[in-house]
């Protein structure tokens, strides 16, 4: 059905893992999350990788699991949200698939944040993801072959997603 992949790209809780699944499984497609696919690789969680190997292996294997997928079917791909910060990252996507960003507003995140911090998650803190909020934005924005505003709820998002992708195929 795809003639190509189609790659989410924006912050950590805008959405793109829960709306990409849905998506892929209501369209019968693959569904990829890059940050998963790593932590298999690796065995580890993406904290314990960067803890022992730094921040720079976690982008190269982040870097590896794009070249990968351009050996396989097109699918619905949730990217980690550091992903379109590195070009050479932008220039896989953009010639593998499209570039949906998948955008929830700073408030919402740290709304949404808040409340997994009190259910026990661990989180950033509220100067960590607006500090990380306004050193990716830009990112995402200028990478993204569209935008899709995900600040109305999962229904919604996932709805306006679908559309958008149908229309592309």
């Amino acid at each position: 059905m795809l003639p190509m992949h189609i790659f989410l790209v924006g912050m950590t809780g805008g959405g793109k893992s829960t709306l990409g699944r849905k998506l892929a499984a209501n369209l019968g497609l693959r569904f990829v999350d890059t940050d998963q696919r790593v932590c298999e690789m690796m065995g580890l969680s993406e904290a314990d990788i960067i803890k022992q190997f730094g921040e720079e292996f976690y982008q190269n294997a982040e870097t590896g699991v794009l070249m990968g997928l351009s050996a396989e079917p097109p699918s619905i791909v949730a990217t980690g949200g550091r992903m379109p910060m590195l070009k050479e990252n932008v220039k896989l996507m953009q010639n593998q698939g499209i570039i949906i960003h998948v955008e929830k507003p700073l408030d919402q995140l740290l709304a949404e944040a808040l409340v997994r911090q009190q259910g026990g998650e661990d989180e950033l803190s509220h100067d960590e993801i607006v500090a990380q909020y306004n050193r990716r934005i830009g990112y995402y924005r200028a990478c993204a072959d569209h935008t899709l505003d995900n600040a109305h709820g999962p229904v919604q998002g996932l709805s306006a997603l679908t559309e958008m992708v149908e229309e592309l195929a």
